[in-house]
């Protein structure tokens, strides 16, 4: 996602639709719509002059650039001073929330979007379909994830914190749409999960929810876009590195 300007718009991308429910419910922004920028953009001169690692997402607030999700979530919360649960006052939830961000990219972040690559992100790219094994290894390391997510942070409780919708949600839900994109349905026989994300669009609203993961639901369809040669050449041993 690059924020162009917090005053005129957000514009999100298939990698990172988390901004989208946090901006909206957080009353942060109001969107009309939103615009994604061309796959591959993120390594033009241009967008190295938001991020220089050029890399998605990035914000641009006046003459500040961040980058990284989680950090721009943090900082938006704290900027716009948003209601309490996404990021709690009370100390210990707020540390709870922290917990979560600290053991999301090791761990779900970590494997879940490799599904969406495997299956489709790499075949663009490269024009190779990767072996069936492949997808099992990361399916196999992403059960044993959703394992411990469901055991250690959510047991009995609708959400990550407690009885309220915070960051750790959206973060955790972005990553496990994706997935869900690549047509693998990682929900099946993980019932507190299922509960969970059903609250989780209830919270954000569904409508919001479905619009903020329309172009992950939709991956599939990428395999349609005619790719640049150039850039193939460019992206394809960074996206074969990715999975080693």
């Amino acid at each position: 996602c690059v924020c162009a300007d917090l005053a005129a718009a957000a514009v999100c991308c298939v990698s990172d639709p988390v901004l989208v429910p946090a901006l909206h419910s957080a009353e942060i922004l109001h969107l009309s719509g939103s615009c994604c920028s061309p796959i591959g953009h993120h390594h033009s001169e241009e967008f190295g002059k938001v991020n220089v690692l050029k890399k998605v997402p990035a914000l641009k607030d006046g003459a500040f650039t961040l980058a990284e999700s989680t950090a721009i979530l943090l900082y938006l919360s704290r900027k716009y001073n948003t209601p309490d649960h996404w990021y709690p006052s009370d100390i210990q939830k707020r540390a709870r929330v922290d917990e979560y961000l600290s053991w999301h990219h090791t761990n779900i972040r970590t494997n879940a979007p490799k599904t969406l690559w495997i299956k489709v992100l790499i075949p663009l790219f490269t024009g190779q379909k990767l072996p069936p094994e492949k997808l099992q290894e990361v399916m196999d390391e992403l059960a044993i994830s959703l394992k411990q997510f469901e055991e250690k942070f959510l047991q009995d409780k609708p959400f990550i914190v407690g009885s309220e919708i915070s960051l750790a949600d959206l973060v955790a839900i972005v990553e496990l749409m994706q997935p869900v994109g690549a047509d693998c349905n990682i929900f099946e026989g993980w019932p507190k999960l299922v509960a969970w994300r059903s609250q989780v669009e209830e919270a954000v609203r569904k409508e919001l929810f479905q619009g903020a993961h329309e172009r992950i639901l939709n991956a599939q369809d990428l395999r349609k876009v005619q790719i640049d040669p150039q850039m193939k050449k460019e992206m394809k041993p960074l996206l074969l590195k990715m999975l080693k």
